[in-house]
């Protein structure tokens, strides 16, 4: 078993890969919702690593659009678990160059589905890496595409080798419905 797969979109296993239909419309509103409120002195910051939080939590009332995106990603998870009514919370993850994601998972309370959207994905920004049983997934993000995951599984972002700032949003579901 070669320990090192690259995934294609569309493929079986331990992730799945959508993309989005709104993404065009929603990706330049994130990305300005981000920059308005990222560095603003009350919002909620976690995980503090090497200098960079990589936990950056805005909500639906600083950037609408995440009630647009979060109602799209928790349809996409419910049919991946069959589960309809599902709870969704989420986080921005900005990469500024150098930037790594160490290896961790999301396995802390009653998650049932993890997610990462990308919204800003400049060329050798960072690969997604997924740790299925014996074999690493490397996923190259595009914008726009939204990559599920079981949040036993660790997971890890390579290096962003570019010059320029990359953007993702975390997303874990529960049961329960809740609004954005």
């Amino acid at each position: 078993m070669n320990p090192h797969k690259r995934h294609e979109p569309g493929q079986a296993g331990c992730v799945s890969i959508v993309h989005s239909d709104t993404a065009l419309a929603l990706n330049p509103a994130l990305l300005d919702g981000f920059e308005k409120f990222a560095a603003d002195p009350g919002t909620r910051k976690s995980h503090l690593f090497n200098g960079r939080y990589e936990n950056i939590y805005l909500t639906s009332e600083q950037v609408p659009e995440l009630s647009t995106l979060l109602a799209e990603a928790r349809e996409h998870a419910g049919r991946i678990l069959g589960l309809p009514g599902l709870r969704a919370g989420c986080w921005f993850n900005h990469m500024p160059p150098g930037a790594v994601t160490t290896a961790h998972c999301h396995d802390d309370d009653d998650e049932l589905l993890s997610a990462a959207y990308y919204v800003s994905v400049p060329a050798n920004s960072g690969d997604l890496i997924v740790h299925c049983d014996q074999e690493h997934i490397t996923i190259k993000p595009e914008p726009g595409m939204f990559v599920f995951f079981s949040p036993r599984l660790m997971h890890e972002v390579t290096q962003n080798r570019s010059s320029h700032e990359r953007l993702s949003i975390g997303i874990n579901f529960g049961p329960g419905d809740s609004d954005p």
